[in-house]
């Protein structure tokens, strides 16, 4: 029996041979930097109207409340960094010439690269070390151990919060460089695809044919820092 799902080889919508793993996930990263900003602009646009004229909060737990939704805002796209960056940043490296580095549009992003691995890898020990705290509040009794739970995701979330902002401007240099070597080895990365990938996955590269594909995303905004 032929299986109804499968695409035959070099029929319209297969896979292309020749296009890498990593350039499927610079969608995701992309809306990821996007998202982190977002979460930082819509903390700044209120925090100033929550203190005094000398920057002291005017009710501790109002601030501390919108802190902690926009800390577990950007965590959820840190954790996106986590599981597609090193890839798609392997993949950057294995593709950009000399000459990128040199001149041409994404020279100075990937300049801008300097350090996110760094970046990564201590997010990645912060989410280590989250995970191994909460298999220790297992033996607890469920009533106490969802409040240490909590308590230890905000936690993750606010020391996380100096990653997030780090790959606001990081990882939006890396999607943008991802962006524009995919188009030199496979199909290009579609503005809708980018837009898509902050709810869902992104489609299988060969949905769409290579020919009908818009052209590869704007670079985001610059990143505001919070506090």
């Amino acid at each position: 029996m032929t299986d109804a799902n499968a695409t035959p080889t070099g029929a319209p919508g297969s896979e292309p041979a020749d296009e890498p793993l990593w350039t499927r996930h610079v969608p995701a990263l992309a809306a990821a930097a996007e998202g982190i900003i977002r979460a930082s602009d819509a903390w700044d646009a209120i925090s100033d109207s929550l203190c005094d004229s000398e920057g002291w909060p005017l009710d501790e737990d109002r601030y501390a409340d919108g802190k902690v939704g926009r800390d577990a805002e950007a965590w959820t796209h840190v954790e996106t960094f986590l599981a597609h960056g090193p890839e798609v940043l392997a993949g950057v490296r294995a593709t950009a010439l000399a000459v990128d580095y040199l001149s041409g549009p994404i020279s100075t992003d990937l300049s801008n690269l300097r350090g996110i691995e760094s970046t990564l890898e201590r997010a990645a020990e912060l989410q280590d070390e989250w995970a191994e705290a909460v298999i220790h509040l297992n033996p607890m009794p469920s009533r106490y151990r969802d409040l240490y739970e909590v308590r230890a995701i905000e936690l993750r979330n606010s020391e996380g919060w100096h990653y997030a902002d780090l790959l606001s401007a990081q990882g939006a240099a890396l999607a943008r460089a991802g962006a524009h070597l995919a188009s030199r080895v496979g199909p290009p990365v579609s503005s809708a695809r980018t837009r898509a990938a902050a709810s869902r996955p992104a489609a299988p590269t060969g949905e769409t044919p290579v020919g009908q594909r818009p052209p590869s995303p704007s670079p985001p905004a610059p990143p505001h820092r919070s506090r």
